[in-house]
């Protein structure tokens, strides 16, 4: 048995239906390809990185983060631990975005392997990436305090596991795809089938549900960003899990709070991507015409806009471009020249920032698009 999806009120219709519509206009958006899209499209994947590990305790700047989707050096401060876990969930996150379009596909066990060995395969031996848990687990509450759920016993899991996989597959399916992403988040996390990494293993599943349905790409869909914002959403999250869980496996109980939860989160999300979309082609547009002031080559707007974000890398710039070596480090000489770009670090982890004037462009494009302050979905004026 597992947690059943619960009927939805004409509350949750509503905002799905609000979500839908901030999608529908995200895909015409993405009809039209702009310039600064890929690189929006990376930033997007790194913010998930970066938030479903940041839940789990692995903190990596916005920076490195950015840096590892484009595969190269992060920070050597960074430890190993941090690194390995953050590298997995990229390698995981990544397979999703392109398991989206698979023309053959099944939900099945090896699938669910492949994806937590991606994760865990640097972790500890006793974790054993990609195989089912043999132990008893819980989730701690706490140092000296009692654990706030403990997970079916290990001889469950297998079958618990084929009862889900079925589902997916087969149940249910007339269901609006955020409902049944939420509900196979809930589901694989109680269940807890592996010995780490159930956190960010259903995270991804939840996003790979929306991938495969065709609701957007993953980068733009995933509301792992969300979560891992800030403290306070993840304590949020954490709470929601916990309404429903109420300590044990217990899946007869109601999943209707916890479906209002990630509408919730889907929804301010879908407002977050609405910001960024619109940012971006402000942001664009104002840094063609500062390079038109400066009489510099169209091209060089691509690597403005990456240093306004703080992730400007002369391998980067020359791989999107198609430039030359010795060109595109001419070009960011150019720009330091006129002050637009700064260094940071040196050698293989060097990157550049955006001079005085690129921030001053940067903060009145933020503060334009930023200011009216995001809607709560359930609460209607």
């Amino acid at each position: 048995m597992l947690f059943a999806t619960p009927s939805l009120t004409p509350d949750d219709h509503r905002v799905i239906d609000e979500i839908e519509a901030l999608r529908t206009e995200f895909r015409h958006r993405l009809a039209q390809p702009r310039r600064w899209e890929g690189q929006l499209r990376r930033s997007l994947t790194a913010a998930a990185v970066r938030g479903s590990t940041h839940i789990e305790g692995y903190t990596i700047s916005a920076e490195d983060a950015e840096t590892l989707m484009a595969g190269g050096d992060i920070s050597p401060d960074t430890d190993e631990v941090t690194r390995n876990a953050v590298t997995g969930y990229r390698d995981a996150l990544t397979y999703i975005q392109r398991a989206s379009g698979f023309r053959i596909f099944s939900w099945d066990h090896t699938l669910f392997s492949a994806l937590h060995f991606m994760m865990a395969r640097a972790a500890d031996e006793e974790v054993h990436p990609g195989e089912y848990r043999t132990n008893g687990v819980w989730v701690s509450g706490g140092p000296n305090r009692p654990p706030v759920y403990s997970a079916p016993a290990p001889e469950q899991v297998p079958a618990l596991m084929g009862e889900l996989l079925h589902w997916l597959a087969e149940e249910d399916t007339d269901a609006p795809a955020l409902v049944r992403a939420s509900m196979a988040h809930l589901n694989l996390v109680s269940i807890h089938p592996w010995r780490d990494g159930n956190g960010r293993m259903s995270r991804a599943v939840h996003t790979l549900v929306l991938a495969r349905e065709g609701v957007l790409a993953p980068e733009f869909s995933s509301i792992e960003e969300w979560l891992g914002a800030d403290d306070f959403n993840t304590r949020e999250y954490y709470a929601a899990l916990r309404t429903v869980q109420a300590g044990s496996w217990q899946p007869q109980r109601d999943a209707a709070s916890w479906i209002r939860f990630c509408l919730t989160a889907h929804h301010l999300q879908a407002q977050e991507v609405q910001r960024r979309f619109e940012a971006a082609a402000r942001l664009w547009f104002r840094l063609e015409r500062l390079a038109g002031e400066h009489r510099l080559d169209g091209r060089t707007v691509s690597a403005l806009y990456a240093a306004t974000q703080g992730h400007l890398r002369r391998t980067t710039y020359q791989a999107e471009e198609a430039l030359t070596r010795d060109q595109a480090l001419a070009d960011l000489r150019t720009l330091r020249r006129l002050d637009l770009i700064e260094p940071i670090g040196h050698a293989r982890t060097q990157r550049y920032i955006g001079g005085p004037s690129l921030g001053k462009i940067r903060t009145e494009v933020h503060t334009e698009v930023h200011a009216d302050l995001y809607r709560e979905p359930y609460r209607q004026s």
